[in-house]
């Protein structure tokens, strides 16, 4: 029986990757937010929009970002209508660096073609 080599890092570890982000969902509303300027922000429909997410999804996936420190969710209101705004906190854009660092490292460390 043969056993599967671990990818490490030139350290001797394999990267943790930060479960927050990880999920598929989360790591999409994360890259999205890192795109944009830092203290701007995006209203929840056009993330929604831009991301191909369901209300129910993303609000879920938000909530979760939200209780790490990664995102702000501030709710106000454009004359009588309510508006939820999204932004990445920098907290949240020192997490993405970290995590796409860790997968870049995880990645190198497998080897392959290229």
């Amino acid at each position: 029986m043969a056993t599967e080599a671990v990818p490490v890092t030139a350290g001797g570890a394999v990267p943790e990757l930060d479960p927050v982000i990880h999920a598929q969902a989360r790591l999409r509303v994360v890259a999205a937010l890192n795109t944009m300027g830092g203290g701007d922000e995006i209203a929840f429909p056009a993330l929604k929009d831009l991301l191909g997410m369901t209300a129910g999804n993303l609000s879920v996936h938000l909530t979760k970002l939200e209780e790490a420190g990664y995102v702000q969710i501030t709710k106000t209101h454009k004359g009588r209508t309510p508006v939820t705004y999204v932004s990445l906190t920098k907290r949240g854009r020192v997490a993405f660096d970290d995590y796409t660092k860790a997968i870049r490292a995880l990645l190198d460390s497998a080897g392959g073609t290229s």
